[in-house]
This record gives structure tokens, sequence and C-alpha cells, in this order.
């Protein structure tokens, strides 16, 4: 499991309790109602946690929902997980397709939607896998962003 270097308090003790359960993102995702990844962001602190989604880990996980209710429910830290470039090669690898295709994919929406950015707060991700004829294994991730046109002010 790769652990970012400014990992909130809570993350210990929601990775610690997933373990001893021997939880999935995904099967912890489904009792809170979310994506796996907007799940993993909770533990990461990479998202503000609910009143709701505090009680439903406080529940399945065995952890007590009022120390974690006022560490989760605060505003999140994003962005500031890994050191630019990154050096965990996962991450550095989703690094390297943005140098490698961002501007192709700027291009290509820019052309589509005309002049604007794809917001990265207005957005849902997913993690998808997927086995081909020759039975190699893909990793499908998908990004959807609002777009956001450019306006003059």
């Amino acid at each position: 499991m790769y652990e970012p270097q400014a990992q909130p308090l809570f993350s210990t003790l929601l990775f610690q309790a997933k373990t001893a359960k021997n939880l999935t993102f995904a099967e912890i995702a489904t009792h809170l109602g979310r994506s796996e990844v907007a799940c993993a962001a909770l533990f990461y602190g990479q998202a503000r946690a609910s009143p709701e989604d505090v009680e439903k880990l406080s529940s399945l996980l065995g952890v007590d929902a009022r120390q974690l209710g006022e560490q989760m429910t605060g505003f999140p830290n994003r962005g500031t997980s890994v050191p630019m470039p990154p050096t965990e090669p996962l991450i550095y690898r989703l690094y390297e397709v943005v140098q490698n295709y961002g501007y192709a994919y700027k291009a290509v929406m820019n052309e589509k939607f005309g002049d604007g950015i794809m917001s990265g707060v207005c957005f849902k991700t997913d993690v998808d896998k997927e086995v081909d004829e020759t039975g190699a294994t893909w990793a499908v991730i998908t990004l959807k962003g609002k777009w956001l046109p450019f306006t003059r002010f």
C-alpha cells in the first residue's frame, strides 16, 4: 500500500481497520454509496467526508465516530500528497501520461468544446479492469470533469 507523505492522522486508523476487517475499497465504497476512488480519497484525506460517511465508516470499521468526524469533516488537503515529479512508479506513470499526451488532450478538448478547461472539482473518476482476447490485463481509468468555458473578466 502506498501512503502519501502528508498523511492525515485518521488515515492510519482507517487503513488499520480496513486491513483488520479484510475489506476492499470496493466493499467499503458500496457501503458508503460512493465510488472506489472517492472512498480511497477519503482514506487519504483528499476528499471531505460527510457526516453520513463518518457514521457509515465508523459502523463498518468499528472506529470511534466522534474522533473520526472531528478529523474527516474538515477541509481536505488536495494536491500535496506526493513530491513532483512523483517517485512512486504507478503515480509517475500517470504523470507521464499527462506529460506525453497532455497537449493532445487539450487540443482535442478545445476542438470539441471551445476555449476552457476540464474541472478537477466537478469531477468523477473510475478504475476498471479489462482482459483482452490475448489474456493481457489492462487498467482502464475514466476521467470525467465538467467543462468550464473560458469567460472574460
